[in-house]
């Protein structure tokens, strides 16, 4: 297998970003479905003049609704503290237990927060689509998170495909022990926390391939110590006769590339995405 390093270097993608990395709807429809029947009790108050007088009443038969407040303010805590700069107290809500507080306790609430004001200006109609947009937009502050496992996803779709193939098997976010208690196979890690992204093992040859994969869109001193650490890590398991597999992508690597070239020097095996869509794991020995 010829080695090329201008190639990965040159083939390296801008995004990985799949359909569903900007919203996961599956979970914006699932936290709004379960408080729909809250929300459409409090429906009831949209428009109303005398609000103060309209929720105690409405409370009176439905103390269950106040659990529907927080995600009003885009919340998702349900134990929440507040300081009153007037008293110079803490005040205390527990969303989770109903009737925690009385009717006006609760509209105390409604109203320095300024939900008031959602319940009697003009143009919100219904209480079940605001809160679908207000959980859009809490769900966009997970994007980091699965920012943060899309390589992942994305190459497991080649490794599950390959290793179906190949009559291979595979762990995802593998560690000592379940290595060993998925195959007997030993690994003596540096880290008593390594996990790794991919197990692979062919149960003909009992040969095992360890695989860590990441991207990077910016640069930064976290780069040259993966380098480094990557280097450590593919002696260690080379000592052991295990490869050691980096599949790594992202523009980031422009502003560090010498450290990658130095690893990708002493490291067999540094693939990215355009060398995976390329078939590279079949000129493996398995």
């Amino acid at each position: 297998m010829k080695k090329d390093f201008k190639n990965l270097v040159s083939t390296f993608k801008n995004s990985i970003k799949t359909w569903d990395y900007f919203v996961n709807w599956k979970k914006v429809f699932s936290n709004s479905s379960e408080l729909e029947i809250l929300l459409n009790k409090l429906n009831y108050l949209l428009g109303k003049q005398n609000l103060k007088k309209e929720f105690i009443k409405l409370y009176s038969s439905n103390p269950d609704i106040a659990k529907a407040l927080p995600v009003l303010l885009a919340i998702r805590e349900k134990n929440i503290e507040f300081f009153d700069p007037e008293t110079k107290k803490s005040i205390f809500f527990n969303f989770n237990k109903t009737g925690d507080k009385n009717a006006d306790e609760y509209y105390t609430f409604i109203e320095k927060t300024g939900l008031s004001k959602l319940f009697q200006e003009d143009g919100i109609k219904n209480l079940v689509d605001y809160v679908i947009g207000v959980e859009v937009g809490l769900d966009s502050n997970g994007r980091k998170n699965r920012g943060g496992t899309l390589m992942e996803d994305v190459v497991e779709v080649y490794v599950s495909k390959f290793c179906k193939e190949k009559g291979l098997e595979y762990l995802t976010q593998a560690n000592a022990k379940r290595i060993k208690n998925q195959w007997g196979f030993n690994v003596v890690v540096d880290k008593s926390s390594r996990s790794f992204d991919f197990a692979i093992y062919n149960p003909k040859s009992k040969k095992i391939k360890l695989v860590e994969v990441n991207f990077y869109n910016g640069g930064g001193s976290k780069l040259k110590a993966v380098c480094g650490e990557f280097k450590s890590l593919y002696g260690e398991l080379k000592k052991q006769d295990i490869n050691f597999i980096w599949i790594t992508d992202g523009l980031g690597w422009n502003t560090t590339l010498r450290p990658l070239e130095e690893t990708y020097n002493n490291n067999e095996y540094v693939f990215n995405l355009s060398m995976l869509e390329g078939g590279i794991l079949n000129e493996l020995k398995w």
